[in-house]
């Protein structure tokens, strides 16, 4: 067996680049191609254009396997496209400072992954540049609808979580995450299937936060669950590594488009 030894073109710890003093968050993807290196000849995202909604949210949403999740990696320079730019207040992000870049946004994914440490400790981790307060953590924790479960625990916040937070339930993994994600107050907050494991009530109250928060930050969530994002500010309907519709929740409906079809599959299997 031989084993590719493939060497990434972006070096995580490079001291060049810009950085901005001011960041308003406008977020802009600009006819973006992209093919992982591993599979060089099946194209993921093609022509894939969209200017996010600058401190509010906008939902990507789109059948599995569309490109959705490809199109954050690529915002946070875990890849470069192939062909396009994405730029962040008009600027290509190629030319900002990386870890820059990366300390000013906020990122959940589907499975989360929790340190074997106190609750308390994973959620200050989000900010390890500066001590952060317990009153910062517990703010953070209502936000995500995690604080009461805590304190509930024998050891409330120093309750350790378990190797890859064993200890824990999916939902309950998933909301300190996103805690963790909110201790920072990031510019841009990403979120790729965040509240998956929740409940539709735990999700509806987090979503609810977000909704009260969504002026402070741009927020890019892609979620499938898409009676919880009928109030983004911006859907765009992901396709085939392209945004086929984009609008509100009734501006999409009235198009009877992929987006109607979406919903009325996700309906028929409830």
């Amino acid at each position: 067996m031989r084993l590719n030894q493939r060497q990434s073109q972006i070096n995580p710890y490079d001291e060049s680049g810009i950085i901005l003093k001011e960041v308003t968050g406008h977020i802009e993807f600009q006819d973006v191609h992209f093919r992982y290196p591993t599979r060089p000849t099946i194209p993921v995202l093609m022509n894939l254009s969209l200017k996010c909604v600058t401190r509010g949210i906008t939902a990507l949403v789109g059948p599995s396997g569309s490109g959705k999740s490809t199109a954050i990696a690529l915002f946070e320079r875990f890849y470069e496209p192939s062909k396009g730019n994405i730029l962040l207040d008009g600027h290509n992000i190629k030319l900002l400072n990386i870890r820059w870049l990366r300390s000013i946004i906020g990122f959940v994914q589907q499975e989360p992954v929790l340190f074997n440490i106190s609750i308390r400790d994973n959620i200050a981790y989000g900010d390890n540049r500066r001590e952060v307060t317990q009153d910062e953590i517990e703010t953070a924790a209502r936000m995500a609808n995690i604080h009461e479960f805590i304190r509930s625990l024998p050891k409330g916040y120093e309750t350790l979580c378990g190797m890859k937070g064993s200890q824990l339930s999916g939902g309950q993994k998933q909301r300190i995450a996103m805690a963790r994600a909110l201790i920072r107050s990031p510019k841009i907050l990403l979120l790729d299937e965040a509240t998956s494991a929740l409940d539709n009530e735990s999700e509806k109250v987090v979503q609810a936060a977000l909704d009260k928060e969504r002026f402070s930050r741009t927020c890019l969530n892609i979620t499938h669950r898409l009676s919880t994002i009928q109030n983004s500010e911006k859907i765009a309907v992901v396709d085939r590594g392209k945004v086929k519709e984009e609008g509100t929740h009734n501006e999409l409906l009235r198009l009877n488009g992929l987006y109607t079809k979406l919903i009325a599959a996700q309906q028929r299997s409830t």
